[in-house]
């Protein structure tokens, strides 16, 4: 176990302080663009996406680019895919999902025999907090910063096309535009995410800290920002334990919101009993 203080504290190491970085991207990213995802019902999009950047990943080990630029172009490809076939069958939005997400896994599994055995795909598939590059770390910081800037220049159409579509094309809107902004947004958030929380896990980051928000927040914007509070601490604290007793960053950070989850369920059913019962200790006063 590293010591607390000294040389090997955990702030004082580069690969670390890189992890902490990325992660807090993450946090701010994955949440925000997740609330949305779970808002319109499609949570399974993350579990899509994130098959199909693994074939990204893949691909970018057999033709010797970086695998993180191979999971940005699969994972917007097959985004853009999804929305198209939404739109296509709009009765039918599910489809869409399952369709490109039995593409990603079957691309992923074949491109994974074509492998070269000096490479391993397992740190994509769980995360690693010890193999981020500087290549890396510099082009997920501004992949993040486009999709936190765009995100905050949107929120007011995103936030429209959220509830009602046909509303927001009657205010002007541009529906389809933002629509395939937003399937950018989601597609680069999973991709850039990988190296740190894995593929296997990071759509579980997209939607279990805006599903413990929803419990306690009252309008949309207090919704996202639950949700980020809830994916730093759940990143922070993940990564912290991981390091320290050397687990697997991606499962840990998915326990710890797992965590939240349960805690704040609970926090909710504590305080509409007491709200419950008093109540009714004031009824029984007033007869």
């Amino acid at each position: 176990m590293a010591g607390i203080f000294g040389e090997d504290f955990i702030l004082n190491l580069g690969f670390m302080q890189r992890a902490y970085f990325i992660g807090m991207l993450i946090a701010i990213m994955a949440p925000a663009i997740g609330v949305i995802v779970v808002l319109r019902r499609q949570s399974m999009i993350g579990d899509s996406l994130a098959h199909t950047s693994l074939a990204g990943v893949a691909f970018g080990l057999i033709a010797g680019i970086n695998p993180i630029v191979g999971a940005t172009l699969f994972s917007i490809t097959a985004a853009l895919g999804i929305e198209k076939i939404r739109r296509a069958f709009p009765r039918y939005a599910e489809v869409s999902i399952a369709v490109i997400m039995s593409t990603g896994i079957g691309l992923a599994g074949i491109l994974s025999g074509y492998v070269k055995s000096g490479f391993s795909l397992s740190s994509y598939l769980f995360g690693s907090i010890i193999a981020i590059s500087d290549f890396e770390l510099c082009m997920i910081a501004v992949l993040s910063a486009v999709v936190i800037i765009t995100f905050a220049v949107l929120f007011k159409e995103l936030f429209f096309i959220t509830f009602d579509e046909e509303a927001a094309k009657l205010a002007g809107v541009p529906v389809k535009i933002i629509n395939f902004i937003f399937a950018v947004l989601t597609a680069v958030t999973i991709a850039v995410s990988s190296r740190i929380v894995g593929t296997l896990v990071i759509s579980s980051l997209l939607v279990l800290p805006p599903a413990s928000a929803m419990q306690i927040a009252k309008s949309f914007k207090q919704t996202i920002v639950y949700s980020l509070l809830y994916g730093v601490f759940s990143i922070v604290t993940g990564l912290t334990l991981s390091f320290y007793l050397d687990m697997v960053p991606g499962g840990t950070i998915v326990l710890i919101s797992v965590i939240c989850l349960v805690l704040t369920l609970v926090y909710k059913n504590l305080i509409k009993g007491l709200i419950l019962k008093k109540t009714l200790n004031q009824g029984k006063l007033s007869i």
